[in-house]
């Protein structure tokens, strides 16, 4: 199933992607896609319902956050060997883990906002996984068990906030909008193979970005199992993985995204994402 969100922020619905790409209204059937929501038992009891019988979402609906804001929106720093390099870094010997705040997340086709004061802000094409059940010391065996499926996630990032400003990474991946997730959340079932999916991110129409899940340093069922060790992963919590060469931050000399632009980016069976890049507001919108 493709899983989804619709309507205005802070209203959506959850919806479903129906064969012929319509979206179909679930809020008849849960609330909305969040902790149970999630669970094998509510995705097995949601695929078995006809969608051809669920209601039609208003034509041009906004597509949302494909989940509802999780309770933890945890990142893999330098996940990828090639990446590592390209920023002057070596691989780590183990799984970098930073936290993006949670107000950072956004929808798909949201307007993604450059900072005050930025000069460094830059894009990052992602892997996200949604966890699905909870998992404490859960091993890697059984750890794609917790995963209720897959999603696309912009890591949206401003360098010298980042790595310039003191104390870690945070600040520079926290700001409004910085969090891009979906347009759907793909469970489980229809991603067999997490680590043999091609992703890409353009800007303005020029490729930056283009790599494949193989070449993660730690995989998926590695990543829950580890981040299991140090905290309770919880159902709706996104772990976005890392991502491949061709970041801004890279290029000599580096570009960086300034406002105006576009970033269109896309992973293999997880859909494609289209932000615009505008100055930062006082406030996001109600």
């Amino acid at each position: 199933m493709k899983l989804l969100r619709f309507g205005a922020p802070g209203a959506e619905k959850p919806g479903l992607l129906d064969a012929g790409g319509a979206i179909r209204d679930l809020s008849a059937h849960l609330p909305d896609l969040a902790d149970d929501a999630l669970s094998p038992a509510s995705l097995t009891r949601l695929a078995a319902l006809d969608p051809a019988s669920l209601p039609l979402a208003p034509e041009g609906s906004r597509i949302g956050p494909c989940v509802a804001r999780p309770g933890k929106f945890i990142c893999i720093g330098l996940n990828y060997a090639d990446h590592a390099r390209e920023t002057g870094k070596e691989p780590p010997p183990e799984p970098i883990i930073f936290m993006k705040a949670t107000s950072a997340f956004s929808g798909p086709y949201d307007d993604v906002e450059i900072p005050r004061g930025s000069q460094k802000t830059d894009w990052e094409v992602e892997l996200g996984i949604v966890i699905g059940s909870t998992a404490k010391y859960v091993s890697e065996a059984d750890a794609l068990d917790h995963v209720a499926g897959y999603c696309l996630v912009n890591d949206v990032s401003e360098r010298a906030f980042q790595s310039e400003r003191g104390g870690q990474w945070t600040k520079g991946k926290s700001h409004d909008t910085f969090g891009p997730t979906g347009p759907w959340l793909v469970t489980r079932d229809e991603v067999p193979d997490p680590q043999a999916l091609d992703l890409w991110l353009d800007v303005d129409g020029v490729r930056r970005q283009t790599g494949n899940t193989r070449t993660m340093i730690f995989g998926v069922a590695h990543l829950v199992s580890y981040l299991s060790e140090f905290m309770t992963l919880e159902p709706g919590d996104i772990i976005a993985t890392g991502t491949p060469p061709g970041v801004g931050l890279g290029f000599k000399p580096p570009i960086f995204l300034r406002e105006g632009q576009e970033m269109r980016l896309r992973i293999q069976g997880l859909g494609e994402q289209r932000q615009r890049t505008v100055a930062a507001r006082d406030r996001r919108p109600a």
